[in-house]
Parts: structure tokens; C-alpha cells; sequence
């Protein structure tokens, strides 16, 4: 990756971690040479939020943005006070008058939209666009369609190919943010095009129209042949009326057929062009850089533009200069039963009684009659600064294995930069919140406390 303004090279702000290029958030959202942002990673990764903040941070520093998610999870929706999304681009409420510091300059105010794609609206869009009113009244009414348009494997990614081609078409948005399933197909929509494409185009649509031909079982049997490309749900349709119902969808999308694999060729071209910007959201965990370094490669091999990694939930502490060890080892010096290291490095019980029945030797108050040690009013403080002690150890343990996992994906992938986010203490739920997320990637290649 060449150096561009929105990364740098150099050392890691906080010693002891291996150094890394540094993805400059601010510096991607202002550029109007960005058009579109692409989130991917695998799923409770925070991909949702981190693509509801860019867009919001987006807006908020003067670009006109819309977030398009195709995560079947209403977190987006909940989060920018919107009751429900759908497939047209819904104004989100509270932007307008704020500014955040510094932004481009010139700009004017920016604005927030908020989408969730609908596979089978989408579609429909695609045949009412591609054929005259009574065609395409006839194709939407067709039984083979309805089966189609809601069940062909990567039907979804291929809708989200053609909704962000319709987006960028229309050139009303300075930025388009999109949000990708939570898993590994994620990046299905990359091969939609190329799966659906096959299904669509003419030597397809020439298999399943040569059975009127054949005629009888043989027919039927050949139809079977082009069926088994489909999903389960089509493969248990059989008969002469699902036969009949292909042959009238055929015959009456045979001209609209031929714009779908163009159409995403021209977008597979617009996602590795200038222009789009791919980032990988992970956690620092092993099995999600694992998923992360899967996606970076996949992408390097289709010449996507990746732009860099955002380590999300990255967890940090303001006393690291003391160690797991040294916080365990003093918090078993104040465990047990009243048992604390003296200075000459013997164990005594602290308040023991000299003589059964005398005063307590620390306070000089009478001893209980039955016998028991006189209770001890520092106890609760050592209980209590030992378990913060041990609280502290497992922090430092965490932090060790985030490390860990980071320097072990920067060693294999010294080429991505990278931006690190801290942890909030608690879930994001409203805009207030995407804003804290949208500053903390702005400052993520700043130390974190």
C-alpha cells in the first residue's frame, strides 16, 4: 500500500508494542475524492456501530451521507432514533446543527440518512427499471419470480451490489457507508455478481426453456439438471406447473436478464476503484484477527482497496507499571485470615490475644468472653485492596493477550494501518454515544487510558 495523508508510518504511541502504520480516520472522511466506505469483518466485532459512527462523524463534519446495512440486526436503527429502516433512505434527526471541531473547510452542513437493504424490494426495483409496466407486472406476479427474487443463494449480495449501484448512480450522496453481514460472507457480494450472473444470462436462460422442447418426463428431468443450481427451496418445487410458471418468467425477462451481470460488472469495477475504501473491523481476539487476516487477503486478491483495520474494544489501564505478578503477589501478602508480611519477612496473626481473657494488645479494649480474636477494622480495607489487586492482574493479563494477538497480525500484515479504539464501559444505543465512538476513532492512534 502506498503512503497516502490518511496513514503514517511510525513508532507505536505506547512502548512495548510493535509499531505500526497508522490509519488517520478524519483524514478519510474529509477527503471528497471518498465516495464510498466499505465496513467488513466478522460478526460482535462492533461493525454495525464503528459504520453508524464513520457515517454520523461523516455528517457531522459537513458531507452528505448515507449508511446502507445489510445486517439483519435493528442496532443501527436504535441507535440513530430511527423507529425502523427499510429500503429507502430515512433522514436521521439531531445532525444538522452540530459541528464537530475542525471541519472541512468550506463546508456547508452535512446530512445523515440510515438504510437496511430489502432483498425482494430491490429486486423488484431491478425488473420495474429493466421492462416496460405490463412486462414487469407480469414478471413480479410470476410464481417462478417470487420463489426467485426470495430464495436464490446470493440473491441478498447481489441486491446489495445493485442497491449501491443505484447510490452511487444517482450522485445525490457525497459518501456511502456500507455495513456487511457479521461472518465470512461478508464478502460474498464480491462472487454475487458471478454466481447470479451465471444463473442469468442466456445459455442459462436457454437450459431452462429447452424442456418445452423435450416435452414429457425427459423434459422434466433435464429441468431438474438447471434446478439443483438453485436453492433447497426451488429443488423440492416440482412439477408440470413450476415448469410452466419458469418458461412464462423466462420468456418475459429474457430482455431484462441481460443488464444484470453488466450492471455488476460496472459495480465490482466502482468497489476497486478510487474512490471506495475498504476497512476491516475486528477485535483484538485471535479468533477475530484470524477472521480479520482471512478478509485483508481475500481483498488484496480481488485489488479491493483496503484502506486499514479498525481494532475495536481495544482495553487499556492507568497503572501498568504494575505488573500481574507484582499486583498478585501483593495481594496475597493481605489474604488469609487476618495474615499480613511484616517487614523481616515473617507471617504473624495480627491481633492474636497474648493471653486468653487479656486486653487486645493493639487497642488495649477487652478481648470477647467466648474467646474469639478481637475483629480487625482494617480487615475490610485489606479485602478490599486485595481484590482491586487481583482485578488489576487480570487487566494486565488482558492487555498481555492483546497484545500478543495484535503484534502476531502486524507481523503478518505489516502493510495495514491501523486504528485502535478503547473500550466504552457500556453499549452504544443512541447518537451521544456513536459521537464518543466516532471521537475515539478519530484519536485511536492516540495512547489509550
Amino acid at each position: 500500500m502506498s503512503p497516502d495523508p490518511q496513514t503514517t508510518d511510525g513508532p507505536d504511541a505506547r512502548s512495548g508494542r510493535s509499531p505500526a502504520r497508522t490509519l488517520h480516520v478524519d483524514a478519510l472522511l474529509d477527503d471528497p475524492e471518498t465516495r464510498i466506505v466499505v465496513c467488513c469483518g466478522s460478526g460482535g466485532v462492533g461493525k454495525t456501530t464503528t459504520a453508524a459512527a464513520l457515517a454520523l462523524r461523516a455528517a457531522e463534519r459537513g458531507r452528505k451521507v448515507v449508511v446502507l446495512t445489510i445486517d439483519p440486526a435493528k442496532r443501527l436503527a436504535q441507535s440513530m432514533g430511527i423507529d425502523s429502516l427499510d429500503n429507502v433512505p430515512r433522514r436521521v434527526k439531531g445532525t444538522e446543527d452540530r459541528r464537530v471541531e475542525a471541519p472541512r473547510a468550506g463546508a456547508e452542513a452535512g446530512e445523515l440518512h440510515a438504510m437496511m437493504l430489502d432483498m425482494k424490494r430491490t429486486f423488484d426495483e431491478v425488473v420495474e427499471a429493466h421492462a416496460d409496466p405490463d412486462r414487469a407486472a407480469q414478471i413480479l406476479a410470476n410464481p417462478f419470480y417470487q420463489t426467485v427474487s426470495g430464495g436464490f443463494a446470493g440473491t441478498q449480495e447481489y441486491m446489495a451490489m445493485e442497491k449501491l449501484g443505484q447510490l452511487r448512480a444517482t450522485d445525490e450522496w457525497d459518501l456511502i457507508v456500507v455495513d456487511t453481514p457479521p461472518s465470512r460472507n461478508a464478502l460474498d457480494f464480491l462472487d454475487a455478481p458471478k454466481r447470479l450472473g451465471s444463473f442469468l444470462d442466456g445459455k442459462l436462460i436457454r437450459l431452462l426453456t429447452a424442456p418445452a422442447k423435450l416435452g414429457g418426463r425427459a423434459g422434466m428431468a433435464f429441468l431438474n439438471v438447471g434446478m439443483s443450481m438453485m436453492t433447497g427451496t426451488l429443488g423440492k418445487i416440482l412439477g408440470g406447473q413450476l415448469l410452466k410458471d419458469a418458461q412464462t418468467f423466462i420468456s418475459a425477462m429474457d430482455t431484462t436478464f441481460g443488464g444484470f451481470r453488466t450492471r455488476a460488472d460496472a459495480t465490482f469495477r466502482l468497489l476497486q476503484a478510487p474512490g471506495t475504501a475498504f476497512l476491516v473491523v475486528a477485535a483484538p481476539e485471535r479468533d477475530a484477527l484470524r477472521e480479520a487476516a482471512y478478509f485483508v487477503e481475500r481483498l488484496a486478491a480481488e485489488k479491493m482497496p483496503l484502506v486499514g483495520l479498525v481494532l475495536n474494544r481495544v482495553h487499556g489501564s492507568g497503572a501498568t507499571r504494575l505488573s500481574a505478578e507484582q499486583a498478585l503477589s501483593a495481594a496475597e501478602n493481605l489474604a488469609g485470615a487476618g495474615i499480613v508480611d511484616q517487614g523481616d519477612g515473617k507471617a504473624v496473626v495480627r491481633n492474636s490475644l497474648e493471653n486468653e481473657g487479656s486486653s487486645d494488645s493493639a487497642t488495649g479494649s477487652p478481648a470477647p468472653e467466648d474467646g474469639s480474636p478481637t475483629p480487625d477494622p482494617d480487615r475490610p480495607v485489606d479485602e478490599l485492596t486485595a481484590g482491586l489487586l487481583r482485578l488489576h492482574a487480570e487487566r494486565m493479563r488482558l492487555l498481555a493477550r492483546e497484545q500478543r494477538t495484535r503484534d502476531r497480525f502486524i507481523g503478518g500484515h505489516p502493510e495495514v494501518a491501523i486504528v485502535e479504539v478503547p473500550a466504552l464501559p457500556g453499549d452504544v444505543h443512541d447518537l451521544t454515544g456513536l459521537r464518543e465512538i466516532g471521537d475515539r476513532l478519530a484519536a485511536g492512534h492516540t495512547e489509550l487510558s
